[in-house]
């Protein structure tokens, strides 16, 4: 499927809603709208994590679990292992929020499971199953599925039948993991793409044919680790060079506006638009 460079509109501007927000998905109200810059609606069919790699290390959904258990929300009140997760970050299952999109009107770009991982060795491949049955029943929807999990991914991708509104995205924070981009090519999904965040540190070694989109962002945080503007200028001129859309999400700091988001004067807002979605 053809793929074109767009160019996203101004992002929301992160409150304290995202709690909110979580909290009413969980509770079957529609996830219009997220302070992710990159995507406009989350969708949870499965909710918790374990940390993986040093990217996991202050994740900001382990945090937000936390919050929301406290909150009494049902989806987080299963604790995880207190060393790879923590309260309400249990991996858990939820069928009832598997029709959430179908009832959606407006089509909308969707980022699947912003709260877990949909390809976690917890998650059954015939639940996997199931989500990408709804994505494929429901064209109208853009999905964006994100994973750490490059090796199951790769493993499962023969018997998941892949719509073309799917985007497909693997987790990279520096050159040890950039293995994952290697995965992700190999699998068969109309776009493909790079979260390049946090960036911890120069990825040399990272190749983007078979890429068509790379999001890079620093970490945000009281504890976040420092972002160095080589790296992320030697992978906006590799994106140049090889023609991949290029958004650059934060500096990241303190706060994800503490550092702002210009990159040598401007904004880098590039994204994929799969050609039929941009005619409709």
């Amino acid at each position: 499927m053809a793929v074109s460079l767009d160019r996203q509109p101004t992002p929301v501007t992160p409150t304290a809603y995202d709690v909110r927000h979580v909290a009413g998905e969980a509770d079957d109200l529609m996830a219009d709208k997220t302070s992710i810059e990159w995507t406009e609606a989350t969708w949870n069919p499965t909710t918790g994590c374990d940390r993986t790699s040093p990217g996991c290390d202050h994740c900001y959904a382990l945090t937000l679990a936390k919050r929301l258990k406290a909150m009494g929300v049902e989806k987080y009140q299963h604790d995880g292992n207190a060393k790879t997760s923590g309260p309400g970050f249990a991996v858990t299952l939820h069928p009832d929020a598997l029709n959430l999109p179908r009832r959606w009107t407006t089509p909308r770009t969707v980022f699947v499971n912003s709260m877990s991982d949909l390809f976690h060795e917890a998650v059954p491949v015939e639940f996997i199953e199931r989500v990408f049955d709804v994505m494929s029943d429901t064209p109208q929807h853009v999905y964006q599925v994100l994973t750490k999990r490059s090796r199951r991914l790769v493993r499962l991708a023969g018997k998941l039948t892949w719509p073309a509104n799917l985007w497909m995205g693997v987790s990279i924070e520096n050159d040890r993991y950039a293995f994952r981009a290697d995965h992700l090519r190999q699998v068969p999904a109309a776009v493909r793409f790079l979260s390049i965040e946090p960036l911890l540190g120069p990825v040399p070694s990272l190749r983007l044919d078979g890429i068509h989109w790379v999001i890079v962002g620093g970490e945000s945080g009281a504890r976040a680790r420092p972002l160095s503007p080589e790296w992320v200028s030697d992978i906006r001129d590799q994106c140049a060079a090889d023609e991949v859309a290029f958004f650059f999400k934060q500096w990241g700091g303190r706060t994800p506006k503490a550092g702002g988001r210009e990159l040598d004067g401007r904004t880098w807002n590039d994204m994929p638009r799969i050609a039929a979605r941009a005619a409709a």
